[in-house]
């Protein structure tokens, strides 16, 4: 069951993903924006973050059973 803490959880992991992908790409284009340095961090902070949000959303889930 959907509770409002794993919707948060999942909306969080959703977003990580999101700017982990993105750094990806800026890395790749050779030119970020915001350097390699700080897209570099982004994409290392952003990948665990989304991993870890996710993981808890469903953990919080399978507690509601």
């Amino acid at each position: 069951m959907l509770t409002p803490k794993s919707g948060i959880l999942l909306l969080l992991s959703c977003i990580a993903a999101i700017a982990a992908v993105g750094s990806v790409f800026e890395l790749s284009s050779g030119n970020p924006e915001l350097g390699n340095l700080t897209t570099g961090i982004i994409l290392a902070a952003t990948i665990p973050l989304a991993g870890l949000c996710f993981w808890g959303a469903v953990v919080d889930a399978r507690a509601q059973k």
